[in-house]
């Protein structure tokens, strides 16, 4: 027996179905969360000044907890713009350059390096550096420029940016939401994000040369961004030789060191980031003073600044959302107060427990839905707007059923990421078709079949893990 459903608990899953409904229709949720927390809070309350206090509220308890998440990713993306600027990224790419003697070879070199990159500095950055660096040079050796543009794709907004192993963004929000740690969400990701990325990879790679085969890249026009030119010239001035050398050996040094604390102190979620993020603050001062030395004091401030810029464009829209889905668990409580029935479990556990007793859920109907749900989050073209949607609907799903939450949320997460981060939804494939020289449609199109066989895949091998 299961605590009674209140109104409280048909309005939170109401708002679900019209959130999602609002996904589907490519419209921004911002709103329709809102106007969610407001008739809760009025609910469970009968006040109007608790109900609009409430609102606020959420928003405060929803950027308190994504603070460090926010916090880290600003600070990576200073760290890599002056890295960028300043010519040393250019520095630590060149030793892989040899590599890319065939087509082959530039698919993958671009791919696996983006991958590496983006755990560390998230995809954003890490598509100016490829496309920079070694976007000339495999195209020299007859990559067509849609495939380096698949291929960083794939391997940075859909494997890097679905895990997120390192800053942890991604499982923080779908762990909070399902009521998991960070950890559990990761350790049941692994197998997922593996099957996904080889699967998608390599079915990308074989549809991709049969078509270099048939002649469908004969007429390219391999115009790559002339700004690269402008911004390595530049970047000769700033730093010499000698210090970028120096510089590009050091900071992977310190980023692998970071990874061996983490493996033998056990430091996961916060204390994992916390580590990343101050070892990109001082990796920001130190390049600072090297390339500007009186005038580091107000680089490192600008930096900064662009950084947290960056770090709240993305996660603005995140913020509304991520309020509403704190409310189905311990949130509540803590936002609007005791004002759940005595029994409750927490509003998710509530409706969880009332599904199970009225459809008998099964893993393979768990998993395709969470697929799916995921699936249709990412719609908006963010890919972390909706993660949190992904993480309540898991803890629902894994309570009826009886178990599977991690695997079930860590699933949600894949598909959210792997079709809103940058691989499916056209207007989040810009950045990337942009530095490349090619059509985002396109783009889109070519990354929809390996992706969907992909999902299909994993989503099969997550029925047997939960």
């Amino acid at each position: 027996m299961g605590v009674e459903l209140t109104v409280l608990h048909w309005i939170y899953l109401a708002f679900i179905v019209f959130i999602i409904g609002f996904m589907i229709a490519r419209k921004d949720t911002s709103l329709i969360c809102i106007i969610g927390i407001f008739l809760l809070a009025a609910t469970a309350t009968h006040s109007l000044s608790a109900a609009i206090s409430g609102v606020f509220n959420s928003f405060i308890y929803a950027i308190t907890e994504l603070l460090p998440t926010i916090l880290v990713i600003s600070i990576i993306v200073a760290m890599s713009k002056v890295m960028t600027t300043t010519g040393i990224n250019d520095v630590m790419i060149s030793p892989f350059i040899r590599f890319i003697r065939t087509p082959g070879w530039a698919y993958w070199t671009i791919g696996i390096l983006m991958m590496i990159i983006s755990w560390f500095f998230w995809p954003s950055p890490a598509v100016a550096l490829m496309g920079a660096v070694l976007l000339p040079v495999a195209i020299r050796v007859g990559l067509p420029a849609l495939g380096a543009a698949m291929a960083m794709n794939l391997f940075g907004h859909g494997i890097a940016l679905s895990g997120d192993f390192i800053i942890q963004g991604a499982p923080k929000l779908t762990a909070d939401a399902a009521g998991l740690s960070v950890s559990e969400v990761i350790s049941a990701s692994v197998p997922l994000v593996f099957v996904m990325g080889v699967v998608t990879t390599v079915a990308a790679f074989l549809l991709l040369r049969r078509d270099m085969k048939r002649g469908h890249f004969a007429n390219e026009t391999n115009e790559v961004a002339a700004t690269a030119d402008e911004a390595i010239e530049k970047a000769k001035q700033l730093l010499s030789n000698q210090a970028k050398n120096m510089l590009a050996i050091i900071i992977p040094i310190l980023f692998v060191l970071d990874v061996i604390a983490m493996f033998y102190l056990r430091l996961q979620g916060g204390d994992a980031t916390a580590l990343i993020g101050g070892t990109a603050i001082f990796i920001l001062i130190l390049i600072s003073i090297f390339a500007y030395k009186q005038e580091s004091f107000s680089e490192i401030t600008n930096y900064l600044i662009e950084g947290f810029q960056f770090g709240f464009k993305v996660f603005g829209p995140v913020i509304p959302i991520a309020a509403f889905f704190y409310l189905g668990d311990a949130g509540f409580v803590k936002i609007i107060g005791e004002h759940l029935p005595k029994l409750s479990q927490g509003i998710v556990n509530d409706l969880g427990i009332a599904l199970a007793h009225v459809v008998p859920l099964s893993d393979g109907v768990g998993a395709v839905t969470l697929a799916i749900v995921g699936a249709i989050t990412g719609l908006d073209g963010s890919g972390f707007s909706g993660i949190s949607l992904t993480g309540a609907v898991a803890h629902l799903f894994a309570t009826a059923i009886g178990g599977g939450a991690a695997t079930l949320t860590a699933l949600g997460q894949i598909a959210a990421i792997w079709v809103g981060g940058g691989t499916l939804v056209p207007w989040a494939l810009i950045p990337a078709a942009a530095i490349c020289g090619v059509d985002p449609f396109e783009l889109a199109r070519r990354n929809l079949v390996p992706v969907a066989i992909g999902l299909v895949v994993t989503t099969i091998v997550a029925m047997f893990l939960i």
